[in-house]
């Protein structure tokens, strides 16, 4: 039994990476790939279809990963993460061969309505940990995360150069060996004992966060951890756009800068956090680490020079030394009993930042980097960022340091 645990967590650990790594091949080559299909070299012009796609994938993800999950409590984790892992090489497959940027939105729609397999390889991982061991195994999932987004980028940023359809066809080559990997190896989880029959008030994600009101204290802070997630969209939804439009960087370049990011992350959250928080406590972790977060982003949106892009990483990345703090604060706010329930309020918010935060970043830097602007300024969205970071250190530092009124 052990030896099937083992195994198991060997391969939840595999199944995370290599989804990590076919979502980073892909990001430094949607850019020149939306410009091919819609015949428009414009940067401004392909973030623009660039937010909608996010937004058609995030909003599929907050409506269906909440029937995903209580269909993983019904019939079993195995089923649902296989589906989602074929979903996604079908994807992949689907868009390697979109003729137009119509089916380039059919696929992203797609790809949300199968992209559960991280969400329930979380659940199936938690299945099979002891509370001696939960923390651990947890803390693969980040660790692949991290390597993932090391791997990706660079890839993406190598084979983006044969075409930029390449690196489609080889993230497609990788979810679909994942599948099979798991089709013939992957065991069931979740005894039968102890699965629920599906219930559409618990799989619908507006529910969740209504319960929210149950805990006044905590939506504060609530409140300042969508705002950074909100805010993060300015380098996630925006970083490849900005840089081609500003300093006219390659796949290959693009590649070797997102791979920085995930070797910065690895050390901040893998290594990092273990060093500073029980030095300095939570609260601390939250105000400097949201400070490093906007001089950061205020860096990126005056950078003039390309290598100020890499230096300027590292005090944005050094930030998400904010982010665990203050999810420790709110789950500490919360019984033992709930913290399944607040963790999926958590991601429906989190959801919703995908869905708004991308309109919000591409829409901004393409006004501005249009002929007709008032004035040229490719760096708009990361100073939007750093004003929404700014206001979640004002909420969290009120949520902290004022009491409600009873």
């Amino acid at each position: 039994m052990a030896s099937n645990k083992k195994a198991a967590v060997g391969f939840i650990f595999i199944t995370i990476l290599m989804d990590v790594v076919g979502i980073g091949i892909i990001i430094p080559v949607v850019p020149k790939l939306i410009a091919e299909l819609i015949d428009n070299p414009s940067a401004g012009v392909a973030a623009k279809y660039g937010g909608w796609l996010t937004f058609s994938y995030a909003f599929m993800q907050f409506l269906v990963s909440p029937i995903l999950g209580n269909l993983s409590d019904q019939y079993g984790r195995r089923p649902v993460l296989l589906f989602s892992l074929l979903g996604f090489g079908l994807d992949y497959l689907f868009v390697a061969f979109a003729p137009s940027v119509f089916w380039l939105f059919i696929g992203r729609i797609i790809a949300g309505i199968t992209g559960g397999s991280i969400t329930t390889a979380t659940a199936y991982m938690a299945d099979i940990s002891t509370p001696e061991n939960r923390a651990q195994n947890f803390g693969m999932i980040g660790a692949a995360f991290g390597l993932g987004f090391i791997i990706g980028p660079f890839l993406g940023g190598v084979l983006g150069e044969y075409g930029s359809r390449v690196p489609f066809f080889v993230a497609a080559g990788l979810a679909l060996a994942n599948w099979l990997y798991g089709y013939f190896v992957l065991p069931e989880s979740l005894d039968k004992s102890l699965r629920r029959p599906f219930d559409w008030k618990r799989a619908n994600p507006f529910n969740s966060l209504l319960r929210l009101k149950k805990y006044p204290k905590a939506a504060g802070l609530i409140g300042s951890l969508v705002l950074i997630y909100l805010a993060a969209h300015a380098v996630q939804s925006n970083w490849t756009f900005f840089n081609i439009e500003r300093f006219k960087w390659s796949t290959k370049m693009m590649g070797f800068s997102l791979g920085l990011v995930g070797v910065l992350v690895t050390l901040v959250q893998g290594g990092l956090i273990r060093v500073i928080n029980p030095r300095i406590g939570n609260e601390k972790s939250v105000y400097i680490g949201l400070a490093l977060y906007t001089i950061g982003l205020v860096s990126f949106a005056f950078a003039n020079q390309s290598w100020m892009m890499f230096a300027f990483l590292v005090p944005y990345c050094l930030g998400g030394i904010a982010g665990p703090a203050l999810q420790s604060i709110i789950s500490g706010s919360f019984p033992a009993n709930e913290q399944g329930e607040l963790q999926g309020a958590l991601t429906s918010l989190i959801s919703v930042t995908s869905i708004v935060g991308p309109l919000i970043m591409t829409s901004s830097f393409a006004y501005f980097t249009d002929e007709h602007a008032p004035f040229y300024f490719p760096g708009v969205s990361f100073l939007i960022g750093a004003v929404l970071m700014l206001l979640s250190l004002a909420w969290a530092f009120y949520a902290l340091h004022i009491k409600p009124n009873k």
